[in-house]
C-alpha cells in the first residue's frame, strides 16, 4: 500500500485528491495542521510516506504584489523544505505549479521545457518553487503545471459566475485572456495516475485539454444553469485592472505525456460537462 502525506489538504484541490486515496493510508494535512515554511516540523510530517503531494501554497495572486517576501517564503522555501524532506525520507514528491510561471505574451502553447518568464510576484515565487523541487529532490519530483482551476470546495470562477448569474442582469467578462480551464476532480485523477504509473521525474503540463476565453467559460456556465447566455457580456481586461499581471495567453503543450504511459487530460468541454451536475446542481 502507498502511504500518502498530502499538503494544503484543505483546498479545493486538496478535497479532491483526498477523496480519491485511502483513508487509512492518507495523512491530509491543511494549512492550520503543517506549516511547510517550518522545515523541521515538515521533515517530521513527511516520515513514513512514500509519496508527498504538496498542493499547500500562498494562491493570492494580488495579495502576493503587496507581499511578495511572504508569497515567497510559502511557495519557495516551503517547497524546499518539502523536497528536502522528500529526499530524507525517500518520499515521492508530486509538485503543483501553475502557468503564472510564463509571461503570458506567447501565441502557441508552452513547451513544459520552456524558459520560464514570470511578469507578478506569485508567478515569480512559484518559478522559485519548481526550481527548488527540482534542485533538492531532482531524482523523484514531478512537477505538475496547471491553470484555471475550478472545483466543488473553493471560490473559483465558475462558482462566482453561478453566483452572479443568479443575482444580476447582466455580466461583463473579459474575452480577451485565453487559457484551459481545469476541473480539480481531473487534476486530482492524474495525481494519482502519475503516481500509479511511476512516471520520470521532471516537469508536465496538467491542464485540461482544449481552449477558450474567460467569456466563453461564462456562457457555458450560465447556459447549464438555463440563463440566457447573452446576458454574459465580452469585454477586455483593460476595464478590470488589477495588482497582479494576468496572463492573456495561458495554454500549455501537453508534449510531456509522450514520454509517459498516460494521455493528456480530457477536453476541458467534456471535463466541464461531467462536473456541471456536481459544481451547479449539487
Amino acid at each position: 500500500m502507498t502511504r500518502w502525506l498530502v499538503t494544503g489538504a484543505g483546498g479545493m484541490l486538496g478535497h479532491d485528491l483526498t477523496s480519491l486515496l485511502p483513508s487509512d493510508q492518507t495523512t491530509a494535512l491543511t494549512r492550520p495542521e503543517l506549516d511547510v515554511t517550518d522545515a523541521a516540523a515538515v521533515v517530521d510530517a513527511v516520515a513514513g510516506h512514500d509519496v508527498v503531494a504538496h498542493l499547500a501554497a500562498w494562491t493570492d495572486v494580488d495579495g502576493a504584489e503587496a507581499d511578495p517576501d511572504a508569497a515567497m517564503t510559502v511557495n519557495a522555501a516551503g517547497t524546499a523544505n518539502v523536497a528536502r524532506a522528500c529526499r530524507k525520507h525517500g518520499a515521492r514528491l508530486v509538485h503543483i505549479s501553475t502557468d503564472y510561471v510564463f509571461s503570458g505574451a506567447a501565441h502557441e502553447p508552452y513547451r513544459e521545457d520552456e524558459q520560464v518568464e514570470p511578469v507578478s510576484a506569485y508567478g515569480r515565487s512559484k518559478a522559485e518553487a519548481e526550481r527548488a523541487a527540482l534542485e533538492h529532490a531532482p531524482q523523484t519530483a514531478v512537477i505538475l503545471r496547471t491553470a484555471w482551476l475550478y472545483g466543488a470546495h473553493g471560490k473559483n470562477f465558475v462558482s462566482t459566475m453561478r453566483r452572479l448569474a443568479e443575482t444580476r442582469d447582466h455580466v461583463d467578462v473579459v474575452d480577451d485572456q485565453t487559457g484551459q480551464p481545469t476541473w480539480t476532480h481531473d487534476l486530482a485523477e492524474r495525481i494519482v495516475d502519475v503516481v500509479r504509473a511511476d512516471v520520470p521525474a521532471g516537469v508536465y503540463h496538467a491542464t485540461n485539454s482544449g481552449t477558450t476565453t474567460w467569456f466563453e467559460l461564462a456562457r457555458a456556465v450560465f447556459s447549464a444553469l438555463g440563463h440566457d447566455p447573452a446576458r454574459v457580456r465580452p469585454t477586455t481586461s483593460d476595464r478590470f485592472v488589477r495588482p497582479a499581471a494576468r496572463p492573456a495567453y495561458s495554454v500549455l503543450s501537453h508534449d510531456g505525456w509522450a514520454r509517459t504511459a498516460l494521455p493528456p487530460m480530457r477536453h476541458w468541454r467534456q471535463a466541464f460537462d461531467a462536473a456541471v451536475p456536481v459544481l451547479l446542481n449539487p
